[in-house]
């Protein structure tokens, strides 16, 4: 188990150009803005991720939770 997640960092710190991709209208939009408009085009992806991600660590949270149950019965 502690080599399938030390080779799943190794390739997720080797990838790092593959993650940061966008669109190009995005990064050229986002190259000619000032700190403060950049840090607010930040903080407006982050607010849009919030509920997808929330989502997902719900369900994630209650399958877990259940399968915790399960496997103590």
């Amino acid at each position: 188990m502690k080599k399938l997640v030390f080779i799943g960092l190794l390739a997720f710190a080797t990838a790092q150009e593959l993650h940061a991709q966008g669109c190009a209208m995005c990064t050229k939009t986002a190259s000619s803005l000032d700190e403060k408009s950049a840090r607010g085009l930040n903080g407006g992806i982050l607010y849009l991720a919030l509920l997808p991600l929330g989502i997902m660590g719900t369900v994630g949270f209650i399958w877990w939770r259940g399968n915790k149950a399960r496997t103590a019965s």
